[in-house]
């Protein structure tokens, strides 16, 4: 799914984040600077259904605007991935584990 809301409300006339902020909370929907920026100039990790009743109202929109399906990016049973060069090679690379923060692994 491809997140599609700068492009709606730009449709209806929002061009900024912070004029889609305020109509929000007139609809009741306080939004924090933070999760607008990331809702605004990004693909959310994470929505409340009830989150996008809301903008869909304060925009006059469906949710198929908002959403953009890309089935080309889902893989579907019984249907192989192409190949890649390490696997067309016939070799196989090495996993080298990484720490999510940061800080490097002690030596082996």
């Amino acid at each position: 799914m491809r997140w599609n809301l700068r492009l709606t409300a730009a449709n209806r006339g929002i061009w900024k984040a912070s004029d889609l902020q305020r109509s929000l909370a007139e609809h009741g929907l306080v939004i924090s600077a933070g999760k607008m920026s990331g809702l605004w100039s990004g693909q959310p990790v994470s929505l409340k259904l009830d989150d996008l009743d809301v903008i869909c109202v304060v925009l006059g929109c469906e949710i198929g605007e908002l959403l953009i399906p890309e089935p080309q990016k889902a893989s579907r049973p019984g249907q192989e991935a192409a190949p890649t060069a390490a696997a067309a090679s016939g070799t196989v690379p090495a996993v080298v584990p990484r720490r999510r923060d940061g800080r490097s692994l002690p030596p082996m």
